[in-house]
């Protein structure tokens, strides 16, 4: 099984967000954020294009699976 590393939360802080900001933004619960930046939760391909439209940085950037 491929390793999952995520740097939502640096980016997401980078960019003086907080979590219900950007769920707000992607249109997800703050819930679904937190798991995301816990590695708890893989996101599907459009949430993660929406989050790297709304954060500008790209999808490997934030999403690495090794």
């Amino acid at each position: 099984m491929a390793e999952f590393t995520c740097y939502l939360k640096k980016y997401r802080q980078r960019m003086g967000l907080t979590q219900e900001q950007l769920a707000e933004r992607v249109g997800v619960r703050r819930e679904t954020i937190m798991r995301l930046e816990k590695a708890q939760y893989n996101p599907s391909l459009k949430l993660a294009v929406d989050i790297s439209r709304v954060l500008g940085v790209s999808i490997e950037e934030i999403f690495v699976f090794e």
